[in-house]
Formats: C-alpha cells, structure tokens, sequence
C-alpha cells in the first residue's frame, strides 16, 4: 500500500504540472496576441495621425488657394482696362485746337479709368532712365549711347504696370547697350 501511495502523489504531481504548462502556453499565447493587437494598434493609431496630418494640410494649401484667387480675381479685368487706358492716352496724344474740347471728354473717362486701377493697386512701374530689369520690362529696341549706360531704360514704348505685387503687364522699353 505504500507503494501505491507513493504512486499515487506523483501521478498527481503529474496531472498537476500538466494543467500548469497549459495555463504558461496559454498566458504565451494571449500575450503574444496582447503583443501583436498592440503593434497593429501603434500602427493604425499612426496611420491616422499621418491622414490627420494629410487632411491639415490639404486644407491649408486650399485656403492659401482660395485666399490667393479672392486676392487676384480681378486681374483680367484690370489688365483689359489697361488697353482702353492706352488707346484713351494715344487719342489725347492728338489733341490739337481743333478738337481739344472734344478730347476734354476723353480726359475724364481716362483719370477715372486710372482712378479705378489705383483703387485696386494697379501701379505703374516706374522705369525711365532706371537699370533694365528683365522681370519687370521687356527689351523691343536696343540702341547705343556714348553718354548712357549700358542696360539704361531709354524710352518706354509701352507702360508696365505691377497689381498688388505681382506683374499685370511688362513695360516695352527702348534700352541703351
């Protein structure tokens, strides 16, 4: 009878480290899956931050977009005042005894044309006798002068004009080489 009672206590050992090992390989297993479920999650929660951050973005660039429209909407516009101002200056240019009442009406609808282009911050780029600068002028006519620097603006064919701070219109400049 002994025996079997020292049988019996090893054979319950037994049984015993045998649910202990399940319960080691299953709390591995969950933690492994806690483990896994865990790096899935870091993942996804970075994954959002960087659409969050996609989403910031795009809607600045559109406010800049739209902010940059409402500020030029009415270049084209402008730019078509600019050529009924130039013909309204090339009809006063004539003006003569015989029709300068006539050409007095031009003159009011010329300074409000100019009127309304300086309320909008059209300026007129000042170039006369000033270093040529390609961004702002376009050469049409070169021509030497002994008395003149090189690259001096000589005469303005036609007058630039610059909207808020962009160009609307390059000057056409005669330039000294």
């Amino acid at each position: 009878m002994n025996e079997d009672k020292k049988v019996m206590p090893e054979e319950e050992t037994k049984t015993i480290e045998v649910p202990e090992k399940k319960k080691k390989k299953e709390k591995t297993k969950h933690e492994e899956e806690i483990l896994k479920l865990t790096e899935m999650l870091g993942a996804e929660k970075e994954k959002s931050m960087r659409i969050q951050a996609e989403m910031m973005n795009f809607k600045k660039r559109k406010e800049d977009e739209v902010l940059n429209i409402r500020k030029y909407a009415n270049e084209d516009i402008l730019k078509s005042l600019l050529a009924i101002s130039d013909n309204f200056e090339r009809a006063l240019l004539m003006e003569n005894d015989e029709n300068r009442e006539f050409l007095a009406g031009f003159k009011m609808i010329h300074t409000s044309i100019l009127n309304i282009l300086e309320a909008n911050d059209v300026k007129e780029i000042d170039c006369l006798n000033q270093t040529f600068d390609p961004a702002l002028e376009q050469a049409v006519i070169t021509e030497h002068h002994d008395d003149v620097a090189e690259n001096q603006v000589l005469e303005v064919l036609q007058k630039g004009y610059m909207y808020k701070d962009r160009v609307l219109r390059v000057a056409m400049v005669k330039v000294s080489n």
